[in-house]
């Protein structure tokens, strides 16, 4: 970042080394600019994609858990199951009847083919056919409800029951995380939204590491007055949940001025600004500025410097006001 900030302010100052009396004088000549960059840090969490608790949706006893705090596993996966032993000779039953059914409705439409039963008796096998098939639907869905299937590829969070719990529908056992995708949620001031595009990319300090999220959507604040939003914003890498994203953020904000650096300013005990400069006639003169921004060492200021203002830097604590400068 130093060095970025260095090769920008070389836009708007020329560094000029002239000895004067034995003393080293750095001058600085201005080139005043119509906007700057600031960057500003914004710290938020990272949250897995998808986080969810899941629980069976029928009551009954846990038979089996397959899997514990910290393990993965994948979309698909069975991770408990319930005692399935009722379920499933309800089904095994209603299978039976099922097929049964499709085997006399097949033998009516022969036989009805050939005239030897009426329509009614065709109708009535159809019937049986189609409430036998309902039947049979219902309990493959009162079987499959006594597994508790991961919906996502990850890791298992939290386990709340064990083996043997007798439970109702809709208490939670197992809370499974995402492991291939998280979300940096940040908090940012409605000044700073505006410059922000959906789906632009914007660059992140993450473990130690520079990183690049793309902004997924702008969210409200919870209820309660609050002037920021949510910033919620993807990866095309993994990162531990939990921990803290670091959004650096680099706008563009008009303002005329100039950067300086911040060893060539004074301040007045009544905390007025000042730099000194060199006028057209040679003369050391004291300029009162004023600091829209600070970053790292430079000071993006205004006032009445102009185009081809000469600064001083090294050397100003040897230099007094009205001072005259011959530059050779």
């Amino acid at each position: 970042m130093q060095k970025y900030i260095q090769n920008r302010i070389t836009l708007s100052l020329t560094l000029l080394i002239f000895n004067i009396s034995a003393t080293a004088l750095e001058i600085l000549e201005v080139k005043m600019l119509d906007s700057y960059k600031i960057t500003r840090n914004f710290p938020g969490k990272l949250l897995p994609s998808e986080q969810s608790k899941l629980a069976f949706e029928i009551p009954g006893k846990i038979n089996v858990i397959n899997v514990d705090i910290g393990d993965a596993v994948k979309k698909g996966q069975i991770l408990a199951e319930l005692d399935s032993r009722e379920a499933s000779a309800q089904l095994d039953q209603a299978k039976a009847k099922y097929d049964l059914s499709k085997q006399v409705l097949a033998r009516y439409k022969d036989l009805r083919s050939q005239g030897h039963i009426s329509i009614q008796d065709l109708d009535n096998a159809n019937s049986e056919e189609l409430i036998a098939k309902s039947q049979y639907n219902f309990y493959k869905v009162k079987f499959e409800q006594t597994k508790l299937i991961a919906p996502f590829d990850g890791f298992i969070q939290n386990r709340f029951l064990d083996t043997g719990s007798v439970i109702n529908g809709g208490v939670p056992i197992i809370e499974i995380l995402d492991s291939k995708n998280v979300k940096a949620h940040i908090s940012i001031p409605i000044s700073y939204t505006d410059k922000l595009q959906i789906g632009n990319e914007y660059l992140f300090k993450i473990a130690n590491k520079e990183v690049k999220g793309y902004l997924e959507r702008l969210a409200p604040m919870t209820p309660g007055g609050s002037d920021n939003r949510l910033a919620i914003f993807n990866f095309n890498s993994f990162f531990d949940p939990g921990s803290i994203a670091q959004l650096k953020l680099s706008m563009t904000m008009n303002g005329r001025g100039t950067w300086v650096p911040i060893k060539s300013l004074s301040q007045s005990e009544q905390g007025v600004w000042a730099i000194y400069t060199i006028n057209q006639e040679r003369i050391v003169v004291r300029d009162l500025v004023d600091i829209i921004y600070f970053e790292g060492e430079y000071a993006y200021v205004n006032g009445t410097l102009k185009n081809g203002d000469l600064v001083i830097l090294g050397g100003a604590q040897k230099i007094i006001e009205g001072k005259i400068i011959n530059l050779q």
